[in-house]
């Protein structure tokens, strides 16, 4: 059972707790592309992928959640645009790849 932060008696402590929580992170951004690739089969067009008014309005809950948190929200906001333009990324992938299929 990792330590509260106040609890820890020594770096290793602390960077253990450091390197349990990234991995529990990156775990939920693996589960978090198996969804954004679960919805693109809803989706009929690369406007439908790139789905700017979601992306902005949730990049505006991220900010909000951010603050709750104590968090810098500019900081959170760049983190999750970058991740958002990696699944597109990705989709439009997809989306090329099926475009293709179609024409041969």
């Amino acid at each position: 059972m990792t330590r509260q932060p106040e609890e820890c008696s020594n770096i290793q402590e602390v960077r253990a707790a450091i390197d349990s929580i990234d991995h529990q992170i990156i775990a939920a951004i693996g589960q978090r592309f198996k969804y954004v690739k679960a919805a693109a089969k809803f989706k009929h067009s690369e406007t439908d992928v790139q789905a700017p008014d979601r992306l902005k309005s949730m990049l505006q809950e991220r900010r909000v959640w951010a603050k709750g948190e104590g968090l810098d929200p500019d900081v959170i906001e760049n983190l999750y645009q970058d991740l958002v333009n990696y699944f597109i990324a990705e989709e439009l992938k997809y989306w090329q790849s099926k475009d293709s299929l179609k024409s041969e």
